[in-house]
């Protein structure tokens, strides 16, 4: 076994690494960028190491300074997590130059999976059933168009070297085909410096099952299944281990598939063989066909190691200081069932945009496992994912499991910004998902109940109130005395952009009434708590001008200061704005050119996404603020709109 590592990576997965390492006795050296300089995994760390700039191309992206830490410091292995440079061949390479150990599989067999085209031949080759498509070298656009023609609409572009959902474009209708394959190039181009893409038959009716495969170069074994089809823009939300409605026949039939894909490359270390199933008829083990595999640990890789009692992270160490594979696929079991959701720091209503923010308040339930790179003061900062913990959860079956998920996301308490936590509530609580119902279109047919956000009754207001004017804590025995009626005073808050007033009357200490909504609720201080009308009120929290109450996932409110209200706020419509920090990446408008409600005026890249930015109205263009190429915060002037003259004059 090694005796020091160093994870070049950051965030929840290189805290994750260095606590596995840890119960393994092994020391651990971090990497940070400047952003990073205060992270939770840099503090858990034995040892950390400055590597550059905040944005990821000069830190996290820098090959020859990571192995030059891990040199300098006497690491013996790198371990790369996921994402950053945890696939790059070339930096392998560079690894094993310097005389050190790459946790994780070799450099060929990162090439012979890393484009999806060349993947999908291969595994055809070791008998790997793939989905119809074109994986050929012929780019052309009208050839990539007549393609499509022969697969049969709706057809599927996907980026070649891609992942996470970025460089894909479902298409439809033949005439949407072009604009579509430019849009994806485009966005390959940027992500991946590589535009080629594939064209895959669209399946109606989708379910995403991967299977976990673990391989000592020579041998590889399978740790079942993940359901991973709840999804959001090709993007997962929410994985299950094992998949709902799986029979044995098909498990057998996938696990099998996915070790061949493993062995025929030689595969060392942790990996996920990718199947889209057709669920439209049942699970049928006919009816399964081969995507991509990842070659790496994934993100969803908790599930399986709570139905397992495997510790992958263990298993990637063991396997890369030498030893053989840790078990024999009769060793391996199904102990019950697991879920693991994403909590991001995501603007829900404003179509998931991610946020950014410095978390106030921050607490997960001892009840599950919490798998996070963030602590209470951290911000999530506009460099990197804005992911902000994995919730995991475990039962004897998924009626169980799903149950305590619930549990655990009601108790978990987020401040300092919007998040995606009542979303996740929405999933969990899902008639079909709650009866294993699932697919891909799940969310997309029924994102409007799933976001709809919940109305504050007179309650919650209560609380925002109390915590607003600060009597949560309120000892003093002179509260609420005055000589001929209870004290009143009013506190002024506004909830998704609506104003109230609230009056809270004080008869003691911990004892107030609260008027909101011409309704008046009793607020009596028990413990830690509030009982409000006699039953036990949510916690709640302030934090500068900002009130969370976690009621409902968390409801936030800001406190108004009636004295110092904006007076000039721009009329609605006549900016574009910048709804996070990012790059402008391109404009499509010049001053004088006439738009309509909904043209697309600009590209924001943030986050490793791109966002169009669309004319709220018609007009014409007053002003360009902000060139291709800017890196501008959230709510920067990008455009001036104004009317235009005829409208005007009419």
């Amino acid at each position: 076994m090694f005796d020091k590592i160093l994870i070049a990576n950051r965030g929840e997965i290189a805290c994750r690494v260095i606590e596995t390492a840890r119960a393994l006795g092994v020391r651990t050296v971090a990497v940070y960028s400047e952003a990073d300089a205060g992270a939770r995994h840099v503090a858990m760390a034995d040892e950390a190491v400055h590597i550059g700039g905040a944005a990821p191309a000069d830190s996290y992206l820098k090959g020859d300074v990571i192995i030059a830490a891990a040199r300098e410091t006497g690491a013996q292995a790198i371990h790369p997590g996921y994402g950053f440079l945890s696939e790059n061949p070339d930096f392998v390479e560079a690894v094993e130059k310097a005389g050190l150990t790459f946790i994780g599989p070799s450099a060929e067999a990162i090439r012979k999976m890393g484009l999806k085209d060349a993947a999908k031949a291969l595994m055809e080759e070791a008998g790997v059933p793939v989905v119809p498509g074109y994986h050929g070298r012929n780019q052309d656009p009208e050839h990539l168009w007549g393609v499509a023609d022969g697969i049969g609409y709706p057809v599927l572009i996907k980026a070649v070297a891609g992942g996470g959902g970025k460089g894909m474009r479902l298409v439809e209708r033949a005439e949407d085909f072009l604009d579509a394959l430019e849009s994806a190039q485009s966005e390959a181009r940027g992500a991946f410096g590589n535009a080629d893409v594939l064209i895959e038959k669209y399946i109606q009716r989708p379910r995403h099952i991967e299977v976990q495969v673990f391989g000592d170069g020579t041998r590889a074994v399978h740790l079942f299944e993940r359901d991973c089809s709840l999804q959001r823009r090709h993007q997962k939300v929410i994985e299950e281990a094992p998949a709902p409605g799986m029979t044995d026949e098909m498990r057998a039939a996938m696990g099998a598939a996915a070790v061949r894909a493993a062995e025929a490359i030689g595969y060392k270390g942790a990996g996920t063989v990718e199947f889209i199933v057709d669920s439209a008829g049942g699970l049928r083990p006919d009816g399964f066909w081969f995507m991509e595999m990842n070659t790496r640990l994934q993100v969803e890789h908790p599930v399986t190691e709570a139905i397992t009692g495997v510790d992958l992270v263990e298993w990637q160490l063991r396997v890369a200081s030498g030893e053989t594979l840790p078990a024999r696929q009769e060793d391996l079991s199904i102990n019950g069932h697991a879920f693991e959701v994403r909590l991001y720091a995501e603007d829900v209503p404003k179509g998931f945009l991610p946020a950014t923010g410095t978390l106030s308040h921050l607490v997960f339930p001892g009840s599950a496992r919490a798998d996070t790179g963030v602590r209470a003061g951290d911000t999530i900062s506009p460099f990197y994912d804005p992911m902000i913990a994995k919730i995991i959860t475990h039962g004897p079956t998924r009626a169980v499991a799903l149950a305590r998920m619930r549990a655990a996301l009601d108790r978990t308490q987020v401040a300092g910004t919007v998040t995606n936590l009542a979303f996740l509530g929405a999933l969990c609580a899902h008639a079909g998902f709650v009866r294993g119902e699932v697919d891909t279109g799940l969310i997309a047919r029924d994102l409007y109940e799933l976001v709809k956000e919940p109305v504050p009754g007179a309650q919650v207001k209560a609380l925002a109130a109390l915590a607003a004017l600060g009597l949560e804590g309120e000892t003093d025995p002179m509260t609420g005395f005055t000589l001929w009626e209870a004290l009143g005073r009013s506190a002024h808050l506004r909830h998704d952009g609506e104003e109230f007033t609230a009056v809270v009357r004080s008869r003691g200490p911990g004892d107030h009434l609260v008027e909101v909504d011409g309704i008046t609720v009793e607020a009596l201080r028990r413990g830690a708590g509030w009982l409000l009308d006699g039953e036990r009120g949510a916690p709640v929290v302030r934090h500068g001008l900002h009130v969370t109450v976690f009621a409902h996932h968390g409801i936030g409110f800001e406190v108004i200061d009636p004295l110092a209200r904006d007076a000039h706020a721009a009329d609605a419509g006549h900016i574009v704005i910048a709804p996070m920090p990012g790059m402008v990446k391109a404009v499509f408008a010049e001053a004088g050119q006439t738009v309509a409600k909904g043209d697309r005026l600009a590209i924001l890249e943030a986050m490793k996404m791109e966002h169009s930015l669309l004319a709220a109205r018609d007009g014409v263009v007053a002003e360009v603020l902000a060139g291709a190429g800017t890196q501008v915060e959230a709510g920067a002037a990008l455009i001036r709109l104004e009317d235009d003259d005829a409208e005007a004059a009419a």
